[in-house]
């Protein structure tokens, strides 16, 4: 469709009144734009800050509750800390207790020096027992059937008072059986040793040893069976397993001490290490021929020992553990 003449004029009146040529909208061919008019420039504008995003809003649940939004809870203001201030900052310490005065170095050089323990009871415990008690008799059921009914039933015998002095020694001799020398010592294997008045389980039960480690004298021989003598002076028969070649001692003071200190060295003058009664068992570890002392080790405790205040070793004889 024309654009009307008077349109046309009208817009020719204005670009002209404006020094310029026809917009390119119009799309007049051979024109050029207009000038645009030059804009101050201006400083830039720092950008703005977006606004915290508001809390989301739980949904409301499936059972039909209040769409309505939580109260919030209220924020702690700062009058909480300033009450807390107020408040002791901490305990008061407690009041420093004055350390004990320590004493002069003279006062502990004559502190008491440590007593040397004692090894032993002051009852000795005995040695052997009658077979009338129920143990001697189930031992003498078990070894022999003639005469040992009688012996079980024998009243029990008091266990006799060390002798003042010791049995003699035998005759040496030279064992048939072993072809070792006799007199020796030996110890017993266990805490149940049956000594019988003959070589042979026939012969009734006379004895029953309870202490292991208990040295006895061996003084005879018959075929597996050894003939011997204890402490007290009590011979009898025991088998030859019972025994064993473990070298003991069994302690033996005089009638006038109650106690025989162990040293620490083969003289009167060494440090004593312990204290020991009549009765305790000790392990022989060395004895020199015709030395006086041996060195022996009870419940722990190593030292020496005169060889006539135990029972265990014969006076010439040389004990090498």
């Amino acid at each position: 469709m024309p654009i009307p003449s008077t349109v046309y004029r009208a817009l020719l009146i204005l670009a002209l009144s404006a020094g310029s040529a026809w917009p390119q909208s119009v799309g007049a061919p051979g024109t050029l734009p207009p000038p645009r008019p030059v804009q101050p420039q201006t400083a830039p504008q720092p950008a703005p800050t977006p606004a915290p995003a508001p809390a989301p809003t739980p949904s409301p649940s499936s059972s039909g509750a209040s769409s309505a939004p939580r109260r919030q809870q209220p924020t702690p203001t700062a009058t909480a800390p300033a009450a807390r201030a107020t408040q002791p900052a901490s305990r008061p310490a407690p009041a420093a207790t004055p350390a004990p005065a320590t004493r002069p170095a003279a006062q502990a050089q004559q502190r008491p020096p440590a007593q040397p323990p004692t090894v032993g009871s002051t009852r000795p415990p005995a040695n052997r027992r009658a077979p009338g008690t129920a143990a001697g008799a189930a031992g003498a059921a078990a070894g022999a059937a003639a005469g040992t009914a009688a012996a079980s039933s024998r009243a029990p015998e008091p266990a006799q008072p060390l002798p003042a002095s010791p049995p003699p020694l035998p005759a040496p001799s030279v064992g048939p059986s072993t072809g070792l020398p006799l007199p020796r010592f030996a110890a017993l294997r266990s805490d149940q040793v049956n000594m019988r008045v003959g070589p042979n389980t026939t012969f009734p039960i006379e004895w029953t040893f309870q202490r292991r480690d208990l040295p006895v004298m061996i003084i005879g021989e018959f075929q597996v069976w050894r003939r011997i003598r204890d402490v007290d002076g009590a011979e009898g028969w025991v088998h030859q397993s019972t025994l064993t070649g473990r070298r003991t001692a069994l302690v033996r003071p005089t009638a006038n001490a109650a106690e025989i200190p162990l040293r620490d060295g083969p003289e009167d003058a060494a440090p004593t290490v312990a204290r020991l009664r009549p009765g305790v068992i000790a392990r022989i570890r060395e004895c020199e021929a015709g030395r006086a002392w041996c060195e022996v080790q009870v419940a722990g405790h190593r030292g020496w020992l005169r060889r006539n205040e135990v029972w265990g070793v014969l006076p010439e004889e040389e004990v090498k553990s």
